[in-house]
C-alpha cells in the first residue's frame, strides 16, 4: 500500500469517526430538550405524548384541589383560550396560588392529564417568564406590558 493510499484511508477513518460522534451527540441532545407548549397547543394535540415538555400559563381560579391524605395537587392552567388539567405530587413553591403565572415540567398522559414533575412559579410580582407572557398576550389575557395581568 502506498503512502498516499494510507493517508487517504486515515483521513476517511477520522472523518467517519467524527461523523458518528456528531450524530450520537445530536441524538442525545435531542432527547434532552424540553420544549415549551401553551395550553392551546396542548389542547390541539401539538404536544408530544410520552416525552417531557413544559407547559405554562395562569392557574385557573377555583381549580386547585388538594388531596388531604397526600401531597397530590390537581389544578388547571390556562392561556386564556384553553385549559390543561395538571396533577403534581410534591411540595409546591411558596408563590403558587390561583391566578398565578407558572410553568410545569412533565408529560401528558393518554387521558389528557398533564402529570407534572416540577412546578415553577414567578419569583416576584414584576416578572413573568417570556413564554408565558407571550402565550397570554396572544390569548388576549394580558396587555402588551404584561404587568396588567395582575388584579
Amino acid at each position: 500500500m502506498t503512502l498516499r493510499r494510507r493517508r487517504m484511508l486515515m483521513v476517511t477513518a477520522i472523518l467517519t469517526g467524527v461523523g458518528v460522534a456528531v450524530f450520537l451527540a445530536l441524538t442525545a441532545f435531542q432527547k434532552n430538550l424540553l420544549y415549551f407548549y401553551t395550553p392551546s397547543q396542548v389542547a390541539a394535540g401539538e404536544a408530544p405524548t410520552g416525552y417531557p415538555f413544559r407547559v405554562g400559563g395562569l392557574v385557573v381560579p377555583g381549580s386547585v384541589q388538594r388531596d388531604p391524605n397526600s401531597l397530590t395537587v390537581r389544578f388547571a392552567v390556562t392561556d386564556g383560550s384553553a385549559e390543561v388539567p395538571v396533577a403534581y405530587t410534591g411540595i409546591l413553591p411558596d408563590l403558587f396560588r390561583e391566578g398565578q403565572g407558572i410553568i410545569s415540567v412533565g408529560q401528558i398522559k393518554s387521558d389528557g392529564l398533564f402529570e407534572a414533575t416540577e412546578v415553577l412559579a414567578k419569583h416576584d410580582e414584576n416578572y413573568m417568564p417570556p413564554e408565558v407572557a407571550a402565550s397570554l398576550k396572544q390569548g388576549g389575557k394580558i396587555n402588551p406590558d404584561y404587568n396588567a395581568w395582575r388584579k
